[in-house]
């Protein structure tokens, strides 16, 4: 996948080349960043901000290494959803923090012992299906955001999130170059104007937001009580088990396009603490989970120009916009039904996700063990079930996650699954 460079990561671009690369990453990230505070009742101001602030630190910590942006992560729509029902969006930024503390931990234990028992405890039998989950979990808001207005259905707004739909499949599969790298915006754009066209966007609240405006934070002690209690870890942090095997799946990748082994040099360790710490400052004034963006690994494959500094342009331009209140006043009329219609591809490209990855690590069914894994794994994870014990409740994909990883290590493996996992190791 690697190919010659134009600029390296340690290229530093002219200016004018430097706001223009910078830009266009920045449009690469924007849909699927703003789309997840959105969805989960949070400000897309402090998505923007918290972004191009996780962003820098991952910079930082990776040493300028690793040219990855920090956008929103889709894998804990469900979880902040929960957790805000608990005492409100305060509750998901406790959990979110937890996760961020979780990430350090792990990324610890890594920098002492290696990364390959990691590969171990979340192989693509286990964090395949919990993929899958968190797509198909979501497959029902998407559809309900998409055609129902109030809880009852409207064909105007259908239309909408239709026009929005296909447009993103067709920027997906028939474009080519950077625009086949931003589906989600350009959906939301051309999905935007068609409902300006039928006159469903609502423009009275643009004209009372100013041009500067501080975005909304949420501080722990100040706009919200400090409460950590168990429910609030049990549904956010078991979602690790599938971010941090999303984030090695990223290294590897962006290691192909730039020609690097990043899980060795700087580190599985380092690149994992820059998105713990990433999320942990995201969480601390009112941001969503950080992951790296396989939008932006898009961007740098196409472009052949790996320049960490490009990225901390993005990041920076991305931090600016955050305060721009006429922006998110914007940003805030686009109706439910086309994020809905964007919704409807973009979890369904997760749930697919997950199914390619069992396809591409020739996860076999035939093996019973396999067959067995998955397929709890998905009924628990869809159906919601529930394991209350008074002390401490799980439930749907935590549940499915924890399963999953007690089901791999306790059920035998074939012969051949043992000489595989050999191979590996060598």
């Amino acid at each position: 996948m690697a190919t010659k460079a134009i600029l390296d990561v340690q290229d530093v671009p002219k200016p004018l080349s430097l706001i223009t690369l910078s830009a266009q990453h920045m449009f690469a990230m924007f849909g699927s960043t703003i789309l997840v505070p959105t969805l989960v009742g949070l400000e897309p101001a402090i998505a923007l901000l918290t972004s191009g602030i996780a962003t820098i630190f991952f910079l930082l910590i990776t040493r300028f290494e690793v040219p990855a942006y920090l956008g929103s992560s889709f894998a804990f729509i469900a979880p902040i959803i929960l957790a805000s029902k608990i005492d409100g969006p305060g509750s998901a930024m406790i959990g979110a923090m937890a996760v961020g503390v979780v990430y350090g931990i792990v990324s610890l234990v890594i920098w002492r012992t290696g990364y390959k028992w990691l590969m171990k405890l979340l192989p693509p039998i286990v964090v395949g299906p919990v993929i899958m989950v968190i797509g198909l979990g979501l497959a029902g808001t998407a559809v309900d955001m998409a055609m129902n207005v109030n809880g009852e259905y409207n064909m105007l707004h259908f239309s909408a999130a239709l026009v929005t739909l296909f447009t993103a499949i067709i920027f997906t599969v028939f474009f080519r170059g950077i625009l086949s790298t931003m589906p989600i915006l350009m959906g939301l754009v051309v999905g935007y104007l068609y409902s300006l066209a039928i006159g469903i966007v609502d423009y009275s609240k643009v004209s009372e937001a100013k041009m500067l405006e501080m975005p909304k934070f949420l501080i722990p002690g100040v706009d919200y009580s400090f409460t950590v209690t168990t429910e609030i870890l049990l549904i956010m942090v078991p979602v690790v088990l599938v971010t941090i095997s999303e984030h090695i799946g990223h290294q590897l990748v962006l290691g192909r396009v730039v020609n690097r082994n990043y899980l060795e040099s700087p580190g599985l360790h380092r690149s994992l603490l820059g998105d713990g710490i990433g999320t942990f400052i995201s969480a601390l004034i009112g941001g969503p989970p950080k992951t790296t963006y396989g939008e932006n690994i898009g961007v740098l494959a196409i472009t052949r120009v790996y320049s960490v500094f490009v990225i901390l342009g993005a990041a920076i331009i991305a931090i600016l916009l955050s305060f721009s209140g006429k922006t998110m006043a914007v940003i805030a009329t686009i109706p439910t039904s086309v994020l809905g219609g964007v919704s409807i591809l973009l979890f369904g490209i997760i749930a697919s996700s997950g199914l390619r990855m069992l396809v591409e690590n020739q996860i076999d069914f035939g093996e019973s063990r396999n067959l067995v894994i998955a397929s709890v794994v998905l009924i628990i994870g869809i159906g919601g079930a529930k394991l209350d014990l008074s002390l401490l409740t799980l439930e749907g994909m935590a549940l499915a996650a924890i399963v999953g990883v007690i089901l791999n290590l306790v059920l035998p493996k074939s012969a051949y699954t043992k000489d595989t996992e050999k191979l590996l190791d060598e």
